[in-house]
């Protein structure tokens, strides 16, 4: 299923403050990601599936890395990701997908405290904003024994589906099958691979887009 959209943007503050305009409800903070250089808030989607609105933390400094996503390159906020949440391993799914001639990425290991105090870890696989697919190819992430980030949010607006746009949308379908990602998701053909998400609110529905 889906686990959260990224929305992204290299000043968070702004950014967040733009959503709750446009969404009619404001993110809630969410946590630091230490040694990846970014910040986070979050906003429920409904049911297990949020909104993560992610841009450069200021309090880390001198890092030598480039911020996820493609966050140094924007020129205004956008969808850039999405990430699911699968069944299987993640390790399974990537061997799979690999016998297929499609890269998923490696599994790795993050981690960021709520302002609660609450530690939640993870795994996940890196996006490939760069491959064949871009960003029409969801990463994949595993919360293990972790709370769930949606199980802090409170109820606010609802994914009423999300539109994965790709020249190649035959490729792109077998990669979900191998993912395992059967709802929630309708894939367009176009030109480039893009993001379209439909989200209802209380003002109606609104359009989020790469």
């Amino acid at each position: 299923m889906i686990d959260h959209l990224v929305y992204a943007s290299k000043d968070l503050p702004r950014a967040s403050a733009a959503i709750g305009e446009v969404l009619g409800v404001l993110p809630t903070p969410g946590g630091r990601h230490i040694g990846h250089g970014t910040h986070n808030e979050l906003l429920s989607l409904g049911g297990a599936t949020y909104l993560e609105v992610i841009g450069p933390d200021p309090t880390q400094t001198g890092l030598d890395r480039a911020l996820p996503f493609g966050i140094d390159g924007l020129i205004e906020p956008a969808l850039v990701a999405w990430c699911v949440r699968p069944r299987r391993p993640l390790t399974e799914i990537i061997s799979e997908a690999r016998s297929a001639g499609i890269e998923l990425g490696e599994v790795t290991h993050m981690s960021r405290r709520r302002p609660d105090g609450v530690l939640l870890e993870w795994t996940l696989t890196s996006p490939q904003l760069g491959g064949p697919f871009g960003l029409a190819l969801p990463f994949m992430i595993d919360w293990a024994e972790s709370a769930h980030p949606s199980a802090t949010l409170p109820p606010a607006v609802h994914l009423v589906e999300l539109e994965v746009i790709h020249p190649e949308p035959q490729q792109l379908g077998d990669a979900f099958a191998i993912i395992g990602l059967d709802t929630g998701v309708t894939i367009q053909k176009g030109d480039q691979p893009a993001l379209r998400a439909s989200i209802e609110t209380q003002r109606g529905e609104v359009t989020l887009t790469s």
